[in-house]
């Protein structure tokens, strides 16, 4: 299984804002955009992947913990997918904080799940960042364009169920 965090928000998460204004006007209210960490107030999703197959989609408010990881990810989602697997089920996660948390390996050691070797920074090679992109321009697609955090919550979990697995 592939697995992975993203972060999902209701402003764009587009650098390229274009604005036409006169000379001089550069730093006037009306020219300039307040920006927010990740694009302001949105949700931080987590789901994995299979051959065939994922995982639901978990959709949470606060930053990933070591605790949420395990009490959340692993014991509600993860576990259920080496249970039907059995022996051969392996499992990805990057090196994020959380992921490497003591308690996160003790929990996968007792469930005896494998966690693939994965190198440092390399998101590149995750294939659920394909689904992730996918996942946003469903969204930014939607028409109307969700509004609020309930809103984009609820769109979240459509599009997810709605991305086709081939």
């Amino acid at each position: 299984m592939f697995s992975d965090e993203s972060r999902f928000s209701l402003q764009s998460d587009s650098r390229r804002t274009f604005i036409w204004r006169a000379p001089g006007t550069r730093y006037h209210q009306e020219n300039t955009i307040e920006r927010h960490r990740y694009g302001g107030t949105g949700w931080l999703v987590w789901g994995g992947i299979i051959l065939g197959s994922r995982t639901d989609l978990h959709v949470q408010s606060v930053t990933m913990t070591g605790h949420i990881y395990r009490d959340v990810i692993l014991e509600q989602h993860v576990r259920l997918f080496r249970g039907a697997m059995g022996a051969e089920f392996l499992f990805m996660d990057d090196n994020a904080r959380p992921h490497r948390a003591n308690i996160v390996d003790e929990c996968l050691q007792s469930e005896d799940i494998t966690r693939m070797d994965w190198p440092a920074y390399s998101p590149d090679l995750n294939p659920i960042e394909h689904v992730w992109n996918m996942l946003g321009r469903r969204i930014a697609a939607r028409q109307p364009p969700p509004t609020c955090l309930p809103e984009l919550r609820r769109a979240l979990l459509d599009e997810w169920c709605n991305i086709p697995q081939d």
